[in-house]
């Protein structure tokens, strides 16, 4: 047998090669892994002279030779391939032991060219596992070091590798290969600055971990990160603190940190299943997490709380009275970490990053039956040149601060969706319902049932799409909401116009609207 062995990640190759060498298995190699045995001690032939080619513009050509490719490619059982390979004196190559150049390391080093990335792109080596790879029946192709084990295991005990184990490694390198030309089209693509849906997507996403179920128990579910560098994202986040994150925490962490990342002033957000339940902000991130806590004192039990600023030793005390799944901040001072690690279940997330905003060119990706909807993040907030005010009355100022928090809270709202807000704290949120009407009943019922009956009186209302009818103004006015803001856009725009100058509601059109699906 003959093993051909070209790597660049070197982790148990000596190893693996002398085990090897000692089951009587000729190692050919190249370049630098060829320097690397021949120092240890492993027994090893230099890929020239196998070829009778030497490497050449800068080791760019080694392995892309027929002597090689046909040892891959040449099908024991088809006597033609034989006779030719006798009539070519070409010997068969039954191990290909390859693993590329380091193309991620290289990008995702600081100050990298585009010059040094695309020397980093390996030729031969994918070359030599297709060829291998598609060879599976007669060749044994290991391009994951985890794998050497196993392949020494079968060859000592049974003197060969299984098929299965061979169809096995066959499936690993096609994986691998893909990810590998994924990432190099993906980056080419940032250089260009191409941001137009292409005509074929193709995505590439590393395991980060296993989890213990999905969103429910019989469902199975990973946790996958983008290849790159994400700041302010969950991927980004280090854990100090509780057990590992479930599929559901990430997702709605997630949630609660893009809500979060529209605050500039210290902010607290309480997130359930998908929704905010309670957003405050405040001279102090102590203040913001009371309004927040008081904005839903019930749906936060059990919930994922975010905030922009370090979590303090007070703060911490307020948090611990409360059963919380996940707490994600830039920082916690040493005495709230050591008092919140108390409890051993919380997970804790320090997130630097926290208020970083995603690429606005970034994918947003939906799976359906047999297919997936993509589109790129909804990024934008409003355009203050689009902003209107429609109605006979003008928002106070103290009105448009308001109206602008509900805004950024209910771009984060399940449709149909409507948040009331007053002095920077959510008091009552409508997610998720088939129609407005009873999204907005439903926020003022909350406001006036969990905190209290006069909660929404001075309080304004976002919705985020137009008002079909004018029935969320008459239900606005009975609560005494004094201002609402809206994208508009009904062809009954005019009737919630007239009924707000009705009852002296200051009403402002944003022109954009937030769907969330």
């Amino acid at each position: 047998m003959r093993a051909l062995v070209s790597v660049s990640d070197k982790t148990g190759i000596v190893d693996f090669t002398k085990e090897l060498a000692a089951l009587g298995i000729e190692i050919i190699s190249t370049g630098g892994t060829y320097n690397k045995l021949k120092e240890a001690g492993v027994p090893a032939i230099e890929i020239s002279e196998l070829t009778g080619f030497p490497e050449c513009l800068e080791g760019r050509v080694k392995t892309l030779h027929p002597i090689v490719h046909a040892g891959l490619l040449a099908m024991k059982s088809k006597p033609e391939h034989m006779n030719q390979l006798a009539d070519l004196k070409i010997q068969t190559i039954d191990m290909a032991v390859v693993n590329l150049y380091p193309f991620k390391a290289t990008i995702l080093k600081e100050g990298v060219t585009r010059e040094e990335a695309i020397e980093n792109i390996d030729i031969g080596g994918p070359t030599m596992l297709r060829s291998a790879a598609k060879n599976y029946q007669d060749v044994t192709v290991v391009v994951d070091p985890r794998d050497y084990e196993k392949v020494l295991r079968e060859l000592k005990e049974k003197k060969e590798v299984s098929l299965d184990t061979k169809f096995y490694l066959m499936q690993k390198v096609f994986m691998h290969t893909s990810h590998y030309d994924t990432m190099i089209a993906d980056y080419l693509k940032k250089q260009r600055n191409d941001y137009e849906m292409p005509e074929t997507l193709t995505m590439t996403f590393e395991k980060v971990q296993d989890m213990r179920y999905g969103e429910n128990p019989h469902q199975k579910a990973a946790f996958y990160r983008e290849i790159g560098k994400k700041t302010g994202s969950i991927t980004d986040a280090v854990q100090v603190n509780g057990k590992e994150l479930s599929f559901n925490n990430i997702n709605d962490t997630n949630g609660a940190l893009e809500l979060l990342k529209e605050f500039t002033e210290p902010t607290v957000v309480a997130c359930k299943h998908g929704n905010p339940c309670g957003v405050g902000s405040g001279d102090t991130i102590l203040d913001a997490w009371k309004k927040a806590f008081a904005a839903d004192k019930v749906s936060i039990y059990g919930g994922i709380v975010v905030v922009n600023r370090e979590v303090t030793l007070a703060l911490a005390e307020e948090m611990k009275q409360v059963f919380l799944e996940v707490v994600a901040a830039p920082k916690f001072e040493k005495e709230a970490l050591e008092l919140l690690q108390t409890k051993k279940n919380v997970r804790l997330l320090e997130l630097k990053d926290i208020g970083v905003p995603q690429d606005e060119n970034a994918y947003d990706l939906k799976k359906v039956n047999g297919g997936l909807i993509v589109q790129t993040i909804d990024s934008k907030l409003l355009v203050e040149e689009e902003l209107k005010v429609v109605t006979h009355r003008i928002p106070t100022d103290k009105e448009m601060e308001d109206l602008r928090f509900a805004w950024k809270v209910v771009k984060f709202v399940k449709s149909n969706g409507i948040a009331l807000a007053k002095d920077k704290q959510t008091v009552g949120i409508g997610p998720g319902q088939v129609n407005r009407v009873w999204a907005a009943k439903q926020s003022i019922e909350h406001a006036e049932e969990l905190i209290d009956p006069d909660a929404t009186k001075g309080a304004v209302l976002a919705s985020d799409a137009f008002f079909p009818f004018d029935d969320c103004v008459e239900a606005a006015h009975q609560a005494g909401i004094t201002a609402i803001i809206q994208p508009g856009g009904s062809i009954r725009d005019d009737d919630s116009i007239k009924k707000c100058n009705e009852y002296g509601i200051a009403m402002v059109f944003t022109g954009m609207r937030h769907f969330k699906h």
